[in-house]
């Protein structure tokens, strides 16, 4: 008898991206914005998607000023002295890919895969997709899909693209009432409790 593989043994088969959303956005009042990238989300996640095994960590944003950071930060330690300077972060910066929409990391995925992944999002309330994180887990490990974890940024995903996921995450949360995690706090919780060895 075939000896049965474990999750260790089929973990990076699996298909999983991450994409940390600074448009579209919304503000505290409900509008459509584009939120400012902050160079610690941008490193941060980097290194969560390289140690969880991420295929690529797409950072979303149109603004050129805005993308033009995300590349003065890449370069730095791609090519210039940090790479000299830090090997292991130059690694993780190399998952990053800076676009404009959405839609292009769909359709990055669906040429690398040869077909459209799951949209997963997050929200602290439930909706009838919402899905828990042991169920996504087995299906990561179990299934052939491709997934695409969507972070929102500012006061979270508007309405539309939460309507378009095929799964809603269920809320991270503690023992407490005060449930504000930083959004590279959230990517490493959601990564490990999907990814992460048991």
């Amino acid at each position: 008898m075939a000896k049965r593989k474990s999750e260790e043994d089929i973990s990076f088969r699996s298909s999983v991206y991450i994409a940390l959303l600074n448009y579209p956005s919304l503000n505290k009042g409900g509008e459509i914005v584009s939120t400012s990238i902050t160079p610690l989300s941008v490193h941060d996640i980097a290194r969560a998607s390289a140690t969880y095994g991420v295929k690529k960590y797409f950072v979303v944003n149109p603004v050129i000023s805005q993308r033009r950071l995300i590349k003065r930060i890449s370069d730095y330690w791609n090519t210039g002295f940090g790479k000299k300077y830090n090997e292991n972060r130059s690694i993780a910066l190399s998952y990053i890919k800076s676009i404009t929409d959405l839609k292009v990391a769909v359709n990055y995925i669906n040429r690398a895969e040869r077909k459209f992944p799951k949209l997963v999002t997050t929200s602290a309330r439930r909706f009838p997709n919402t899905i828990t994180f042991k169920k996504l887990r087995k299906k990561i490990f179990t299934e052939k899909d491709a997934y695409l974890i969507i972070l929102g940024t500012g006061w979270g995903l508007p309405p539309e693209i939460m309507l378009e996921s095929d799964y809603i995450l269920e809320a991270i949360n503690g023992f407490t009432d005060f449930n504000h995690l930083s959004v590279r706090s959230a990517a490493s919780v959601i990564l490990d409790r999907l990814l992460g060895k048991k």
